[in-house]
C-alpha cells in the first residue's frame, strides 16, 4: 500500500484507462517507480515508452548501430531516441519541419533532418552512407520510399501507427535490402517482451537517460479538453492531475 508505480496497458480490452482517480489492474501491469522519478515522468511512460522498446530492441541490441527515429519529437519517438541512445546507439532523428529542428536534443540525437527539405534521404545517408541499421517509423506510407533508400542490408524498419494507415510498400527496394518490416502493436506484444521494456524503462529512467516534454497540463474534470488538445497536436505530451 502506498507504493509510487506506474502503468501500462491498463486500457487494453478493458472498459477503462487511466483517465480516474483510480484503475484495476493485474500485478504484472504495474511497475515500482524509483522515489527520485517524478509523477509525470511516470504517467508519461506507459503505452508509449513499451512501444518505443518494441521498435528499439525488438531485434536485439542496438549497441554500436545506427537508428533512425522518423517523428523524432513524437511521444513514442522522442522514447524511442532515448532508448537507443542509452542502448548505444548513434541516432539520426528526423522532423515535419525545418522549423522544429532546435527542438531536437542533441545529446540524444547526433543529427536531426527536416523531411521537408528538399532531399532529406541525401542529408540522412550524409551522416550514415553504409545505410541505418534500423527505423523507427510512425508513418510507413508517408516514409516507406524514403526508408528504403538509406537502410543497410539486413536493416530492420518497426512501424508502429497513429491513424489508420494503408501503406504502400516499396517491396523490391526492401526486398534487395533484405530488409525486414516489422508491423508492432502494443495491445499484443509478447508478455515477457512488455516485462522487459518496463524493467528497461525503469532503469533507463533511474539514471536520468529519460525525459518528458510537458506541453499542457489539465485536471481530471476538464479530460474532454484534455483529448481535445491531442486532436489538434501541439508541442509536448498532455498530462491530467489527479486531486490529492
Amino acid at each position: 500500500m502506498g507504493q509510487r508505480v506506474w502503468v501500462y496497458g491498463a486500457q487494453s480490452y478493458r472498459a477503462f484507462g487511466t483517465a480516474a482517480q483510480y484503475t484495476v489492474v493485474p500485478d504484472h501491469l504495474v511497475v515500482a517507480l524509483p522515489d527520485h522519478l517524478s509523477d509525470e515522468l511516470g504517467a508519461a511512460l506507459g503505452i508509449p515508452g513499451i512501444t518505443a522498446h518494441r521498435a528499439v530492441f525488438g531485434d536485439g541490441s542496438v549497441d554500436g548501430r545506427t537508428v533512425l527515429v522518423q517523428g523524432v519529437l513524437g511521444g513514442v519517438g522522442s522514447l524511442a531516441a532515448q532508448l537507443a541512445r542509452w542502448g548505444g546507439a548513434t541516432v539520426l532523428g528526423t522532423v515535419t519541419r525545418g522549423k522544429d529542428l532546435d527542438r531536437v536534443d542533441p545529446f540524444v540525437v547526433s543529427h536531426a533532418v527536416a523531411l521537408d527539405q528538399d532531399d532529406p534521404a541525401k542529408a540522412i545517408r550524409a551522416y550514415a552512407p553504409q545505410g541505418v541499421h534500423r527505423v523507427v517509423e510512425v508513418a510507413l506510407s508517408d516514409n516507406a520510399d524514403l526508408d528504403a533508400e538509406v537502410v543497410a542490408g539486413d536493416a530492420v524498419i518497426a512501424a508502429y501507427a497513429t491513424r489508420a494507415d494503408r501503406p504502400q510498400v516499396p517491396f523490391w527496394p526492401l526486398l534487395f535490402a533484405n530488409v525486414t518490416l516489422r508491423l508492432i502493436g502494443s495491445d499484443d506484444f509478447p508478455v515477457e517482451a512488455k516485462r522487459q521494456a518496463a524493467r528497461d524503462l525503469t532503469a533507463a529512467a533511474a539514471v536520468g537517460a529519460l525525459s518528458i516534454d510537458i506541453g499542457a497540463r489539465y485536471p481530471l474534470d476538464e479530460i474532454a479538453q484534455a483529448h481535445d488538445r491531442v486532436d489538434v497536436g501541439g508541442r509536448g505530451r498532455v498530462l491530467v492531475s489527479i486531486p490529492q
